[in-house]
């Protein structure tokens, strides 16, 4: 096997030197094929954050080795790149061979994933290293994405081993990635600012209020800039997920298993009235009747888009990957693609695919073969416009780290614009799930996944809802619940349904 081959190791190790002053290695073997640098969240997944973080550090240099819990990856990339490049300078080839060839590796769950990310992004470097993710939070959707899988990875030396491996193999393989912008009027009384359930520091990377010296700043109102890898979403899914971290803050010795965490999201969904979203929430909180809502194709004019009046989430895809590891665009047959101007859902195309959502049913319908949601629109360019007055809050979320956002009551400028911002790098293994614009013809069928050739009929009646099947990660029922028990308790009604109430944390939003 791999790992017994004593040579293995030397592809991904740094030596200290690069890392320091410290005195070089006189007549340096030849420059590692695949040096990397290891991010590790030790928070994530209960332990196994902080088993992974040892064993790392154990068959690599620690040096090489990161806890984000101590260090900001930004601090990191941003020393390591100025030593590299006076290294380079200095006509070290040793050094400059790891610049040419570094990868990142980076475990944890969606959100910090989509930290070091942004970092690199942000960084704007000539030549930004690709990146590998390890899954290590509830819903994994990048991991799984790339082919990284979704459960949560071994800890022990035969497991880094075998990941180090598929690190070796990997492809590199360009993602879009998405600006988002929302300014609002300040309000006469009150706060606007994003409500988190907890502290997450990557999540607050993501989404930031600007400075007074930003060039978005406009006086009297309140603007917040940010970015997403993996999607955007308003609605009912950010709501269940806000309370999910909600209570995950008040309770967190309950939240040590990724299977547990999973089966808490679909309780939450049936507790807050999800299964039944008809009867338990008012329709002037569907997503018609809070916002208007304008599209602008690759190349052309804002234009409205109309969102059927059921409709109760709205989800701004860019992965074929939602709620640990659901598809809601699924792949368009040839006459959806013709008729509709559909495409499948490539990861560099440019374009976000635009999803809604009725309720949890509706949701649970990605768990049957070429199941998908309802299929709104493809959009390089999207903008949120709420009503004056429609609500107090709603709720956002942006890869799987949401907010409680609350709403000016007495003024109509509250928007929220997504638009195409570049590209990032990232690592897949053979066993990606993602597509690209570049790939041979052949493989955009996607293995035969397509749609079978029924219409979508995006104007049913609220009656239907209860027999359709269809999901999400916050929607999905998890392997150890009983979805026939479910059902008979949305029949019977032996289920008491309630709004669960959970206010969250009044701390505000800030930068991580």
């Amino acid at each position: 096997m791999v790992e017994s081959s004593p040579d293995f190791l030397k592809e991904f190790y740094i030596p200290a030197y690069i890392f320091n002053d410290e005195t070089k290695i006189s007549d340096a073997p030849d420059a590692p094929k695949f040096p990397v640098l290891v991010f590790i969240n030790s928070k994530s997944g209960g332990q196994l954050g902080g088993d992974l973080l040892r064993t790392y550090k154990n068959i690599l240099n620690e040096q090489q080795v990161f806890d984000l819990g101590e260090e900001a990856p930004d601090k990191v990339l941003h020393r390591v790149y100025i030593r590299l490049e006076k290294l380079k300078q200095e006509n070290d080839e040793f050094a400059t061979k790891i610049h040419e060839r570094l990868r990142l590796i980076v475990a944890g769950g969606d959100g910090t994933a989509g930290w070091l990310l942004g970092v690199v992004c942000d960084l704007k470097l000539p030549h930004p290293p690709p990146i590998a993710t390890a899954p290590l939070g509830t819903g994994n959707n990048l991991p799984f994405s790339f082919g990284w899988g979704k459960k949560n990875p071994g800890t022990d030396r035969n497991s880094v081993f075998s990941f180090l491996e598929q690190v070796m193999k990997a492809k590199e393989m360009k993602i879009d990635n998405w600006h988002i912008f929302m300014r609002m009027r300040a309000p006469k009384e009150g706060s606007c600012d994003p409500i988190a359930p907890l502290e997450l520091p990557h999540s607050l990377h993501a989404f930031g209020r600007v400075s007074s010296t930003d060039e978005l700043n406009v006086e009297g109102y309140h603007t917040f800039r940010g970015g997403f890898w993996n999607y955007f979403s308003m609605g009912m899914d950010a709501q269940v997920s806000y309370a999910f971290h909600s209570e995950r803050k008040l309770h967190p010795e309950k939240f040590k298993n990724q299977l547990v965490n999973q089966s808490t999201y679909a309780k939450l969904g049936c507790t807050q009235g999800w299964f039944a979203a008809s009867l338990f929430h008012p329709s002037s909180r569907n997503v018609a009747q809070l916002a208007k809502v304008k599209i602008m194709k690759k190349h052309g004019q804002w234009q409205d888009l109309h969102i059927p009046h059921s409709i109760r989430s709205i989800v701004c895809l860019n992965l074929p990957s939602f709620s640990g590891g659901l598809n809601p665009w699924g792949t368009p047959n040839s006459r959806k693609q013709r008729d509709r101007e559909l495409t499948p859902p490539y990861v560099d195309d440019g374009l976000l695919e635009v999803v809604g959502f009725r309720d949890a049913w509706h949701g649970l319908v990605l768990l049957a073969p070429n199941g998908h949601g309802t299929r709104l629109a493809q959009a390089h360019r999207i903008r949120f416009e709420f009503h004056k007055g429609a609500a107090d809050h709603t709720y956002m979320r942006i890869d799987g780290e949401p907010w409680k956002q609350p709403l000016p009551i007495d003024d109509d400028t509250v928007v929220v614009e997504i638009s195409h911002l570049g590209q990032v790098n990232m690592l897949a293994t053979s066993n990606c799930r993602s597509k690209s614009v570049h790939d041979d013809p052949s493989t955009h069928h996607h293995n035969g996944e397509e749609d079978d050739d029924s219409d979508e009929d995006d104007s049913r009646n609220e009656a239907d809802e209860f027999r359709k099947f269809g999901a999400a990660d916050t929607f999905r029922i998890p392997d150890d619940v009983d979805i026939s028990q479910v059902n008979n308790i949305r029949v019977a009604g032996s289920c008491k349904i309630t709004l669960a109430n959970f206010s969250g944390s009044k701390e505000a939003y800030k930068k991580g």
